[in-house]
């Protein structure tokens, strides 16, 4: 498809709802609303078509990169090419697509992580933690566990939103996945309180880091 075709496509698919929560989640007024499913049945359309997924992404239009990063084809981009299209990013959900499709994926993910831990840009910061949060649970060989945690405590009340959601993922993973460090984080997430009072859906999980912890470890011990 051209780039023109696919996006009387997308625009096709807007969805005033979704416009709408997307709105509310920080995208801006470039987006059509598409529903995130949608758009993968357009991506299984097209395959992969990498310079088609760099001329969407070129648009700035959310839903444009969110299907970006699902034609993209990852091992065609260095990794200083990822780290560029990276900052371009101004919607979490596409910097979260594009971390899962497009980093995760690639050889230099590790030297992009490390890199990304030190950073101050919040799409970056963002991805880092996201990467370490997997990590932990993964191959968490290497890492310092209880200098993460001495970064979370002292870093993740100032850090921006962007940042405080992978930090939090983090935190989380290393209270469930490490008993000797549970005390530790569960200790961290009361001092700190972030999203102690976050909405979710009967039936969902609270992202606030007890509730999370004690849940999964709970589950883990039924089975």
């Amino acid at each position: 498809m051209t780039l023109a075709a696919t996006m009387k496509k997308l625009e096709s698919l807007s969805n005033e709802t979704m416009r709408a929560h997307n709105a509310k989640c920080g995208a801006g007024a470039n987006q059509f609303g598409v529903k995130r499913g949608d758009i993968r049945k357009l991506a299984d359309t097209i395959k992969s078509d990498h310079e088609l997924a760099l001329a969407l992404w070129q648009t700035g239009n959310v839903d444009a990169q969110l299907l970006a990063a699902l034609v993209i084809k990852p091992q065609l981009l260095s990794a200083s090419q990822i780290d560029r299209l990276l900052r371009s990013v101004t919607f979490a959900q596409v910097a979260d697509w594009f971390i899962s499709y497009v980093v995760e994926p690639h050889p230099e993910r590790e030297s992009l992580r490390q890199k990304w831990m030190a950073a101050v840009h919040p799409m970056a910061a963002r991805a880092g933690w996201s990467l370490t949060a997997d990590k932990v649970v993964k191959s968490p060989d290497g890492l310092d566990l209880p200098a993460l945690l001495d970064r979370i405590e002292s870093e993740m009340a100032k850090a921006a939103p962007e940042i405080q959601w992978t930090m939090n993922m983090t935190l989380g993973q290393i209270g469930i996945h490490f008993p000797k460090h549970r005390a530790r984080a569960l200790a961290i997430g009361e001092k700190l309180g972030i999203y102690r009072d976050y909405p979710v859906s009967k039936g969902c999980t609270s992202p606030f880091a007890p509730i999370w912890i004690n849940a999964i470890v709970s589950r883990q011990k039924k089975v």
